[in-house]
């Protein structure tokens, strides 16, 4: 039965999925879903995109083993970054109306800077999607009690999930994550419910946790313990900013407050809500302690799906697994298509500039079932665990493309030069240390590399101009839509630009 009511609501969503993508009819309404979308659903796909199976099975996994000071990257890191682009970074980048936020980088320094950052950002998407597909794996195998093995859950779940992506690009994505939200929501509520009526309440499984030191959240009082923590913190924080998957659910705001209402209002529902999964973890470890106990060692991303399936009457089973695979496919989705449509405006665009749209379009398609397929094959192939391979994701763009971005927009003198500097020192830092270091657990690679960054980029823009020059663009200017202005500089004499709608905009 359960097994059933998996394959119904999997059949269900492709079919949502397929009909929004009836309604994309050009490159525009494929990546940003027309920029018309209201405050419920960018709202609902801002918390749907990263509430995946790193929030369910890896922090909830990650939480029992070493406490809230283990999960200070996801949810407390990652929460911020949603907050802190919602309020610092939205309303800016809304204006510009953009495509992707490599034509930032291009129209604010120059198109090597944009090729350096999307290659960035497209490569932190790797660890990313890869732990959503094995989430989806790791689903099928415990829902059909090991008949779908892992490696073919895998393909299985990639497949469906690739479907509806590239026929729908965004518009599919923000219509299921309104509906997968809902499921998450409700399902989540449900099973806390049910599963704290099994071990005598909300307050005797927060009791327990607080008495083993699980809710100790601020490291002891020495630097050996507070920088990695910080490092922890800000790689999740920072570094995934600067990311499509967060600028396209920004841009696809039907205007500027929904865009940071959106985007800050989504961030402050997955704080609260990852805590769920987390209770419903350790409170495994109450219901059955021997069990659990083992999991905890040989596979701690199995403790969840394991109390559900165990202990658990079959409409909680069907309602877990509905709210779980809502969660992995919502964040698998988005998380395909942002990295695709980045590499296919700025690296592919730039190679052939006089690309139509319906060209464009079919290229973005093409481009999203290529990183499907080279995701599927890391996937398949990796050991680490789901909570690793998404915290791991985010490091390149730290220390790549958050200084350009962030001193770009709040700091005039920021050059090309200087964002040149600041990229080249932070990702040879970071690869240095990460590949060649002495394995320093205090000095994390990533977190020097972020300094060496922000340093370089810093000394870059304040030396003489040797490299680029001067940006004449100041970043609270009007850029028109990247398809009628991403691959010139040309601009017209009147100084003025037409919207579709007609609406005159200066440059």
């Amino acid at each position: 039965m359960l097994i059933w009511f998996v394959v119904i609501y999997l059949l269900v969503s492709l079919t949502i999925g397929l009909i929004a993508a009836t309604r994309v009819h050009n490159a525009k309404d494929f990546a940003v879903a027309g920029r018309n979308l209201p405050l419920p659903i960018v709202m609902a796909t801002v918390f749907a995109t990263w509430f995946g199976a790193e929030t369910v099975l890896g922090i909830s996994a990650t939480f029992v083993k070493d406490g809230l000071r283990g999960v200070v990257a996801d949810p407390f890191g990652s929460s911020l970054c949603l907050i802190f682009a919602g309020l610092f970074f939205a309303g800016k980048l809304y204006r510009m109306n953009l495509l992707t936020i490599g034509d930032y980088y291009r129209l604010r320094y120059n198109r090597t800077v944009e090729v350096l950052c999307t290659l960035a950002i497209v490569a932190s998407y790797l660890g990313w999607v890869s732990a959503q597909i094995k989430a989806l794996g790791l689903v099928f195998f415990v829902v059909t009690d090991g008949a779908i093995s892992q490696p073919v859950g895998m393909v299985l779940g990639a497949a469906i999930v690739l479907t509806y992506t590239t026929f729908g690009g965004m518009l599919s994505v923000a219509i299921l994550d309104f509906v997968q939200m809902t499921v998450i929501m409700g399902g989540m509520l449900y099973i806390g419910y049910v599963i704290s009526g099994m071990t005598g309440g909300v307050g005797t499984v927060v009791s327990h946790a607080y008495t083993a030191g699980k809710l100790d959240f601020f490291p002891e009082a020495k630097m050996t313990a507070w920088i990695p923590f910080i490092g922890a913190w800000i790689t999740m924080m920072l570094g995934s900013i600067p990311q499509q998957d967060v600028f396209q659910r920004i841009t696809s705001a039907k205007d500027e407050k929904t865009a940071v209402r959106g985007s800050v209002l989504g961030g402050s529902i997955y704080f609260v809500f990852a805590f769920v999964p987390m209770f419903l973890a350790y409170a495994a470890t109450l219901v059955d302690p021997k069990v659990f106990t083992e999991l905890l060692t040989k596979d701690s991303q199995l403790i969840l799906p394991t109390l559900i399936l165990q202990h658990t009457p079959l409409i909680a089973q069907v309602v877990f697994f509905g709210a779980l695979l809502s969660a992995i496919m919502s964040c698998s989705s988005a998380t395909l298509l942002a990295p695709s449509v980045a590499f296919s405006e700025n690296i592919i665009r730039n190679a052939f500039p006089n690309m139509t749209d319906r060209v464009f379009l079919r290229t973005m398609r093409i481009v999203l079932v290529c990183f499907a397929c080279i995701v599927l094959v890391f996937a398949l192939n990796s050991t680490s665990s789901i909570f690793k391979m998404v915290e791991n994701a985010y490091k390149i763009t730290l220390v790549s493309a958050f200084w350009p971005l962030f001193l770009g927009l709040y700091w005039k003198r920021a050059s090309t030069q200087g964002a040149l500097a600041g990229i080249a020192a932070g990702f040879s830092t970071w690869v240095l240390l990460e590949f060649f270091g002495t394995n320093n657990e205090v000095w994390l690679p990533q977190l020097i590399g972020f300094a060496a960054a922000g340093a370089a980029m810093t000394a870059g823009s304040l030396l003489p101009q040797v490299v680029g020059h001067p940006t004449p663009l100041h970043p609270e200017a009007h850029i028109p839509h990247a398809h009628a202005a991403s691959h010139t500089h040309h601009v017209p004499p009147t100084g003025h630009h037409h919207h579709p709608d007609g609406t005159p905009h200066k440059h």
